[in-house]
């Protein structure tokens, strides 16, 4: 049973991910500083809480790889994710609408269902994007 489907030939040029010695992440205009606590969009500082900062650092540091939500909150929270704890899905949808909101024609943060989530930056609308669960139709992103 197949659940995402990857287009064959995508029409997009991806944006890399790299960091330099100086514990800076770039994913194209998005400059993550590690040492600082501080990230700009198209060089205007985002305001970020501390535990989005973490949980953008933890993602980033990842870049295309789908980090567990167990993962992350040991990462950010320190521990073990609760069941029902929500505390993930929360920031990183608060995380999402601050990304988005500063470079609205970007997407860079995918949820996938069941797995968790993937830092990769790309434009909206990417055939990723139209990806559908077989199950019930809905968007895998």
């Amino acid at each position: 049973m197949q659940l995402l489907k990857e287009p064959t030939a995508p029409s997009y040029v991806p944006v890399a991910v790299h960091q330099d010695s100086s514990s800076t992440l770039y994913a194209g205009e998005l400059e993550i500083r590690l040492g600082e606590g501080l990230v700009l969009a198209n060089g205007r500082a985002l305001t970020l809480s501390v535990r989005e900062f973490e949980l953008l650092g933890a993602l980033a540091g990842r870049a295309g790889a789908i980090v567990t939500r167990e993962d992350l909150y040991a990462v950010v929270w320190g521990g073990q994710l609760r069941s029902g704890d929500r505390s993930v899905d929360v920031y990183v949808s608060k995380l999402r609408g601050k990304l988005e909101l500063a470079m609205p024609d970007r997407r860079f943060i995918h949820t996938h269902p069941g797995f968790g989530y993937r830092f990769q930056p790309q434009p909206w609308g990417h055939p990723a994007e139209l990806s559908r669960d077989v199950h019930n139709g809905a968007p895998t992103d």
